[in-house]
């Protein structure tokens, strides 16, 4: 369960980045037409004061215009990265408020250089910033080609419009030069964004498809393996039971073999199960170990592992491995339901010929003895009394109480050789105490 629990937490902070770098991305998206509203805006309409009455309105009248269509155009940049990356078509009737708001803008630009309400430097700042908040989500919309293609009919047009109402050549270069910029600024900062969003949500999606597919593998391995095991051992017992039935009927005292087959197969039979259960109950201790460090850290409390590279914890028996295993998980379960602690250290030495390991933590509650895990709550129907069951069978021992100094220690003690001297067994038995 820890091991499920600390791979959850860790994909839940990887999407929680991703989440992050995406509202990061959309928020910087948002933000560029404002600055440039607020800049390169509003500086030259300052000029405007200095012109007359008719200057002042046009120039108010660009500034105000030309904020609501910041205001669609951030409206529309959530919805045009939803259409970028294919999830849904973005809704045409959007971009026809932004496209008139465009036309707008455009002619009171002419207007202002046809009455002089402008200074020269001021004509190219506008031409900057005239197109800039309609092209944030228009370019993820169109294909980069026909934004193109737009881009420069509409700068056509503009500077067309410019020179009707005589701006001097060179002030039309500027502002041929200033359209070209805002068009690329768009494009080399928006597309690669949405690319790379689209990428990374991309493979996020790959891997939660990829653990779904995992899942669904094992369960079909399991249900293989369950099929195998009992589909045969049932047919034979089925049959068996049917010809003892038939015996019984007879008065054949053959009867009696054939029911006592059935009653071995029947045992075998659960043992197979059992057999089959222990690979997906067998707890692993490197894995419980970073398991029990993640979610004691997770709840706000700090864990530290000691000798976990050591021989006492990967060079000790698959078997000793294994019950370990099963104490980090009880103890670090414990941890959690009993008083507060704030500090957790789990040590693993070896002493003697046999590995202990211990799991100390301070503001144990009164509660957090005997009674912590001797209940089938634990894991796997196993609290400390199960553990003490588990580690009888390889010959060790578990100890559980406070040790001072508001401690409360679990210790956990078995022989790198099993009773009797032989070396100790690779697997160990995780069938229902």
């Amino acid at each position: 369960m820890i091991g499920r629990v600390r791979g959850w937490r860790r994909g839940w902070q990887e999407r929680t980045k991703l989440q992050r770098i995406d509202l990061y991305t959309r928020v910087t998206l948002c933000s560029l037409p404002w600055v440039f509203l607020l800049s390169w805006g509003l500086l030259p309409l300052g000029a405007t004061l200095d012109h007359g009455p008719v200057a002042m309105a046009l120039g108010a009248a660009f500034f105000a215009v030309n904020a609501v269509q910041c205001v669609l155009s951030n409206r529309n940049v959530a919805p045009a990265f939803a259409h970028y990356r294919g999830a849904e078509p973005f809704p045409p009737r959007r971009l026809r408020l932004p496209a008139a708001l465009l036309v707008v803008l455009t002619g009171l630009l002419v207007a202002l250089a046809a009455v002089g309400g402008i200074d020269d430097p001021g004509l190219s700042l506008l031409v900057l910033d005239l197109p800039l908040a309609f092209t944030v989500p228009y370019v993820l919309l169109v294909p980069v080609r026909t934004y193109l293609l737009h881009c420069a009919a509409f700068g056509v047009v503009v500077l067309g419009l410019l020179a009707a109402v005589g701006t001097p050549g060179g002030l039309l270069f500027g502002a041929a030069v200033s359209l070209l910029v805002v068009v690329l600024l768009v494009l080399v900062s928006t597309r690669p964004s949405a690319w790379s969003l689209t990428v990374m949500w991309q493979a996020e999606e790959a891997r939660d498809m990829q653990a779904r597919l995992a899942v669904a593998e094992e369960r079909l391995r399991f249900g293989r393996d369950m099929h195998d095991v009992l589909g045969r051992n049932l047919a034979v017992i089925a049959l068996k039971s049917e010809l003892a039935v038939e015996l019984a009927q007879r008065g054949n005292a053959a009867a009696v073999d054939q029911m006592v087959e059935v009653q071995r197969i029947a045992r075998a039979s659960q043992q197979e199960v059992r057999d089959v259960v222990r690979g997906y109950r067998e707890a692993d201790l490197p894995t419980e170990l970073l398991g029990a460090k993640g979610v004691l850290e997770a709840a706000g409390i700090t864990c530290t592992v000691a000798g976990a590279d050591g021989p006492a914890g990967i060079g000790a028996p698959p078997a000793v491995q294994a019950a370990l295993g099963w104490v980090v998980r009880e103890a670090a379960t414990n941890v959690l339901r009993h008083g507060d602690p704030r500090v957790c250290v789990i040590r693993l030495t070896t002493t003697a010929g046999a590995v202990v390991l211990e799991v100390e933590n301070d503001g144990a509650g009164p509660g957090a003895g005997e009674g912590d895990g001797s209940g089938a709550a634990g894991s796997g129907g196993s609290g400390l009394a199960g553990l003490r069951e588990r580690l009888a069978a390889l010959g060790g021992s578990l100890e559980a109480g406070p040790a001072g100094d508001g401690l409360f220690r679990v210790t956990a003690t078995i022989p790198l050789t099993a009773p009797g001297g032989r070396p100790s067994p690779g697997t160990l038995s995780t069938e229902d105490r």
